[in-house]
């Protein structure tokens, strides 16, 4: 198998993320080696054409506030929000998630390096 894109592997951890729980851009980004690519994991969730946004779990990865943010031309954060919601995801009165309750602890550099070695996406 060749390198996979920064994308594909943004896309194989967000697809690890379980129904109920959420991570934020920046953790998806130490995930990966990448501190500061917090903006291009973002990038790489917009870049999710129809048919692949409906096997990745996008709205599971939100800011590091803890609130919706998505900025893309098929989805808004009400959408993100009703979408979480729906998995039992609570938000509080200002629009945010509690991480100590709902946040996701991601995976250690071993299992990362595992996943991006063994995983394949669903369209593979």
């Amino acid at each position: 198998m060749s390198e996979r894109s920064f994308f594909e592997k943004v896309w194989l951890i967000t697809l690890q993320i379980p129904r109920g729980q959420v991570t934020w851009y920046g953790r998806i980004a130490e995930m990966l080696e990448a501190p500061g690519a917090a903006r291009t994991v973002g990038w790489a969730l917009n870049a999710l054409s129809h048919e692949q946004a409906r096997h990745i779990p996008w709205q599971r990865v939100i800011n590091k506030a803890g609130r919706c943010s998505i900025r893309n031309a098929a989805h808004t954060p009400d959408d993100q929000q009703a979408r979480l919601k729906a998995e039992g995801v609570v938000f509080d009165e200002r629009g945010r998630i509690d991480f100590r309750r709902f946040g996701w602890p991601g995976l250690d550099p071993d299992e990362v390096r595992f996943l991006l070695s063994h995983a394949r996406l669903p369209w593979e």
